[in-house]
């Protein structure tokens, strides 16, 4: 099997890049770092230029997650991302729903932005019981939170799509 980094152009990476985080500094300065010669180096530049975002970046970035518990629009990667990223079991239960949905009107009113969380691998009544800590975080550390978790969200997500090469081990 071919190694995936070898057959990926740069409109096809800019692509996949901005699905894993819509900052354009990220997608130039990552795609600009091209070819890559294994998985692990494409996500030691990524690390690098995603742990690098300014507040406005950071910022910027939010505009393209929606709020836990609700639908992302339209049908790009990013959308799909985020489809499976919020699937956990009980998103059916409506009053865990409910008590989500008033988290984030209160979070959004406390730090006048959209509540972010790597939802990949979190149940709702753990994101839930986050989501009511970091309502008591000052507004610095909800910021570094807020960082750290975009980071994490972008690296698990270009991981997925440029996995490991098995052949490579």
């Amino acid at each position: 099997m071919e190694n995936a980094l070898a057959v990926v152009d740069g409109i096809e990476l800019r692509e996949a890049l901005r699905s894993c985080l819509g900052v354009e500094r990220f997608v130039e300065e990552v795609a600009g770092a091209a070819p890559f010669g294994s998985h692990d180096q494409l996500l030691a530049v990524a690390d690098r230029v995603a742990s690098s975002l300014t507040a406005g970046e950071v910022e910027a970035a939010l505009a393209h997650h929606p709020r836990i518990g609700e639908r992302a629009t339209g049908d790009g990667q990013a959308q799909r991302f985020s489809l499976t990223e919020q699937s956990a079991a009980e998103a059916s239960d409506a009053a865990l729903a409910e008590e989500i949905a008033r988290g984030n009107r209160e979070y959004e009113a406390r730090f006048d932005r959209v509540f972010l969380i790597r939802a990949a691998g979190r149940g709702r009544a753990e994101i839930l019981q986050e989501l009511r800590r970091r309502l008591l975080l000052d507004d610095a550390a909800e910021a570094a939170t807020v960082a750290g978790e975009l980071l994490d969200i972008t690296m698990l997500r270009l991981a997925s799509l440029y996995p490991p090469d098995p052949a490579a081990d």
